[in-house]
């Protein structure tokens, strides 16, 4: 493997490759042996994969320079080409879970794999391949007026993530000042944002009701391989956030307010716990990244050996830029069995949360593809893969110092009470989604009054200072899941409480808590969710009495965390 920067892209001739899956297909009708039918699918994940890593190096370099036309129109041409062999990938599919030797496969490999081609080929149809690319083309729409935003603070261009250092800054004139230049930039799109979402939610409806679907939440679920739970599931969870770890959040806000001596905790007064100021990383990006090659390589054999990986082949794009695609995502190069980490530095702690969070991922990715036979295998659904990215956070508090000094129980601190505090606002954006698509004919204005009315309920202690644009609503629009990755979202609270297991056992058992997080990032999406989490030794986020269970040992962590203060 090259370095990420000279991999080629080359786009795939995606009429070969369906002529290819066609003759494929044939081999899966026509085996007269299991060996035979054996062969044949990895023949099929081998044209896959091709696919798919271009697709992935495309991605990537598009959302490097969301100004680069060259890779613009190539996004364009992928997302088309994708779409249109997604009908060869159904009739492939549709092949083999009717084969005779699918029960020998499910045998070698696990009933999971067959189990997702059953749900997709539900969820494939040739009718709507042209709302498949219309959606991509209006994410793009999306991502592309989102990073171009930019506006001049006190003499420096900054675009959203380029503000967010300024609302942590220990002035809370220059934090407001930074608050009010945010809420402008997403004001100033605000109409072209919403006119793409109606957009977004009229597509999404109608491409569920082509499918059969009486609406876009019934088609979600399956979509999104939630096998094991429904709507009526997670309305439950929110109702335990709602009764038992929204309470708490209130009473950290309130502590935040008195410690930083103000009457009203503002929006912009969110994001800085001490008032002399949060812990900041100490080092520059590159010096960041040796610190965490240090502390991956002291963390776990199997740590050391990934990261260093990551490193040799420049798997990052890590630095804040003009036009570059705003937040942090971790992708997969299934040819090179390579991740590549994907970021915002912005000279705050979320830099070092970067370099556990996105690398959970990445380690997951690299350590499954390594393990499991089947590059179908090697991711599994969203609640699992949120697991392996929050722990790894978790995992990393012994090696704070490194990256903080003497303000390492202040992260510390922090970051226990934010991986709290944020749950109501996980949920909140959950419930904000099926809203919208229980009533998918509500305009722009309704959303807003919806938004605002889901905010007081789990957000109570949120005050925008009188922010017109904010106090009206507008801050859903901020989340980019939303318009990407619809439904994409409560997934972080189910694995936060999961998260937060592995983090009170490790208190304990670090080395038994590890081995199992080994195993969880080994089965990849060998199993299902239900199956997984028991695999891992964690108690299940909608079993009655978890969340009351968790978050009692997490009130514990953060008392004792607050004595090292």
């Amino acid at each position: 493997m090259d370095k990420f920067s000279s991999l080629e892209y080359r786009r795939p001739d995606f009429g070969a490759c369906r002529k290819k899956l066609a003759a494929i297909t044939k081999k899966v009708k026509a085996c007269a042996s299991y060996d035979e039918y054996r062969a044949a699918y990895i023949e099929a994940e081998e044209v896959i994969t091709k696919v798919y890593t271009m697709s992935s190096i495309c991605e990537i370099r598009n959302t490097m320079d969301k100004t680069d036309s060259f890779y613009e129109a190539e996004q364009k041409a992928m997302s088309a080409g994708n779409a249109k062999m997604s009908l060869s990938l159904q009739k492939l599919m549709k092949a083999a879970v009717a084969s005779p030797f699918r029960k020998q496969f499910d045998e070698e490999f696990g009933p999971q794999l067959m189990k997702s081609f059953e749900m997709q080929l539900r969820l494939i149809n040739f009718r709507i391949i042209p709302d498949m690319i219309k959606e991509d083309r209006l994410g793009q729409e999306y991502s592309k007026a989102a990073a171009l935003c930019k506006c001049d603070f006190r003499g420096e261009e900054c675009n959203f993530y380029g503000l967010l250092k300024h609302m942590e800054s220990t002035d809370r004139e220059e934090r407001a000042e930074a608050f009010r230049a945010w809420a402008a930039l997403y004001e100033s799109v605000s109409g072209k944002l919403d006119a793409t979402y109606d957009k977004l939610v009229a597509l999404r409806v109608r491409k569920a009701k082509k499918l059969g679907f009486s609406n876009y939440i019934d088609y979600i679920y399956p979509a999104r391989g939630r096998f094991d739970y429904t709507a009526a599931d997670v309305e439950l969870f929110r109702a335990k956030v709602r009764e038992v770890i929204v309470p708490f959040c209130a009473e950290l806000h309130k502590e935040q307010a008195e410690r930083l001596g103000v009457d009203v905790l503002h929006w912009y007064d969110e994001a800085i716990a001490f008032p002399e100021g949060n812990a900041v990383p100490e080092g520059s990006m590159p010096e960041l990244v040796e610190k965490a090659g240090k502390m991956y390589s002291e963390m776990s054999p199997e740590t050391g050996e990934f990261f260093s990986f990551m490193r040799e082949y420049e798997l990052f794009d890590l630095e804040t830029r003009p036009g570059k695609h705003l937040g942090g995502y971790c992708t997969f190069l299934p040819d090179f069995k390579a991740p590549f980490i994907f970021s915002n530095f912005n000279g705050t702690s979320a830099d070092v949360d970067v370099l556990t969070h996105e690398a959970g991922h990445a380690f997951e990715a690299y350590t499954a593809s390594r393990t499991l036979p089947l590059a179908n295998q090697i991711s599994s659904t969203s609640e699992i893969n949120e697991i392996h990215s929050m722990s790894m956070e978790h995992f990393a508090y012994p090696w704070m110092e490194s990256f903080f000094g003497g303000n390492a129980d202040k992260y510390r601190y922090i970051h226990l009470c934010s991986a709290v505090n944020t749950i109501p606002y996980l949920v909140s954006v959950d419930e904000f989604q099926h809203r919208v698509f229980e009533n998918p004919g509500m305009s722009a204005a309704d959303r807003r009054k919806v938004w605002r009315e889901i905010e007081k309920t789990y957000l109570p202690w949120r005050d925008y200072d009188g922010n017109a644009f904010l106090e009206g609503g507008g801050f859903w629009m901020q989340k980019q899941h939303i318009f990407l990755f619809p439904f994409y979202y409560v997934d972080y609270a189910l694995a936060q409480i999961c998260a937060f297991q592995f983090f009170l056992r490790m208190r304990n058992d670090r080395e038994g808590a590890w081995n199992d997080y080994l195993k969880l990032c080994r089965a990849g999406g060998s199993k299902g969710y239900f199956e997984l989490l028991e695999y891992a030794g964690l108690d299940n986020p909608f079993a009655e009495g978890t969340v009351e269970k968790v978050m009692e040992g997490v009130k514990e962590a953060v008392e004792e965390f607050r004595t090292k203060l």
